[in-house]
Formats: structure tokens, C-alpha cells, sequence
């Protein structure tokens, strides 16, 4: 009787065991408890094979960062805007965050929580965190009413606007990754009473 002939993975489908075994190690035990080796046996390959798609446990980790990061601005962009009223919009866009996040606490954690233990890694975290303010400040501009909150419509304005709401989100965040019991609509509700106030007094003013 002849064995099952074993399913040859595609590099795609190997880069997403080792990305998805990165997030889980990187989450756990932190960039400096990490290691190559750990992470390339949670993904079932050899560590070469995880060398073959990242050059090194920084790049493993950049990318990480960055296509959390990407995927939080993309949802930002497909949830806050439309034809719709500011107050169905805005609660629509907590919840969408509060989705990712539930289901990408692994991701979150890392982009949310600074490096600690290495200077290059502390280096790229920071990086990436300037790099995600700009671009949030680039897509609160698109929100009218935005106007008011930043007193103008300098890219410095929305930028600080951008980061009351990351920073606030943030913490929420990590507070709910160490609260799991709560429930994700009882996350959205406090970040809609929170938040909502200074936009729904901004929406009245424009």
C-alpha cells in the first residue's frame, strides 16, 4: 500500500506559515526572546527555508509591522468614509478596528507594544510608528469635519488628530489584550462614547 504523496507547498503559502509563526513567537516572547530556529519549527520548515524569504530576524520583523500597519490603514480607508452620517460612519470604522484586532491579536500586540531588548529593533519600531502617524494624518484629512477638530487644515493638524485617535485606540488595545473576557462590542462601545464627542462637536460646527 502506497503512501499518500505529501502536498508540495507554494514559496506564497510558505511565506504565510512563516509570517503567521513569526507574529505568534514575536507576540510571545518579544523581538530579543526570539529566535529564527523557534520560529521556522512553528512554521514546519527548516530554517534555511525561512532564510530564503527573510534575510534576517529584523526583516521577518519589519515586515511584520508593516503589513499590520497596511492593513489598519486600509480598513480605516474603506470604513470611515462614505456617503453615509458621521454618526453611523464612525461607529462602523471602531468596529471594523475592533475586528481586526480581535482576530489579529498576535499582529496587534507587536505593532501597538515598543520593541524592547534591541536597539535595531526599537529603531525600526519607530520607524514604522512616524511612518503610520503621517499616513493617519493623511487619511483624517479626507474626513471634513476633521477641519475643526485640527483647527485648520495643515497636514500638522490632522496628523495630531490622527494621533489622539491611534494613541487612545492603542491603549485600548493593549488593555483588551490583557482583558480577553471582555467582549469586542463592549470595546466599541466605549471607543464610540469616547471618541464620538469631539467629532460629533465638530460635524455641529461645520
Amino acid at each position: 500500500m502506497s503512501k499518500g504523496k505529501r502536498t508540495r507547498l507554494s514559496a506564497e503559502d510558505r511565506r504565510e506559515l512563516i509570517e503567521a509563526a513569526g507574529k505568534r513567537t514575536f507576540a510571545e516572547r518579544g523581538y530579543a526572546g526570539a529566535t529564527m530556529d523557534e520560529i521556522a519549527r512553528r512554521a514546519g520548515v527548516s530554517a534555511p527555508v525561512v532564510y530564503d524569504h527573510f534575510s534576517s530576524k529584523l526583516d521577518l520583523y519589519r515586515r511584520l509591522l508593516e503589513r499590520t500597519r497596511n492593513e489598519l490603514l486600509e480598513m480605516w480607508g474603506a470604513t470611515l468614509f462614505g456617503e453615509d452620517p458621521l454618526d453611523e460612519r464612525i461607529p462602523r470604522a471602531l468596529d471594523a478596528w475592533a475586528r481586526y484586532v480581535e482576530s489579529n491579536r498576535e499582529g496587534t500586540r507587536m505593532l501597538f507594544r515598543q520593541a524592547t531588548g534591541d536597539p535595531e529593533a526599537e529603531a525600526v519600531h519607530a520607524e514604522i510608528e512616524a511612518q503610520s502617524r503621517v499616513a493617519l494624518g493623511v487619511v483624517i484629512a479626507r474626513e471634513p469635519s476633521a477641519v475643526a477638530l485640527a483647527g485648520g487644515r495643515s497636514q500638522e493638524g490632522f496628523e495630531m488628530v490622527g494621533e489622539v485617535l491611534r494613541a487612545g485606540l492603542t491603549g485600548l488595545a493593549l488593555w483588551w489584550h490583557d482583558h480577553p473576557h471582555v467582549p469586542r462590542e463592549r470595546i466599541v462601545e466605549v471607543a464610540v462614547n469616547v471618541l464620538w464627542m469631539g467629532f460629533e462637536r465638530s460635524a455641529a460646527q461645520s
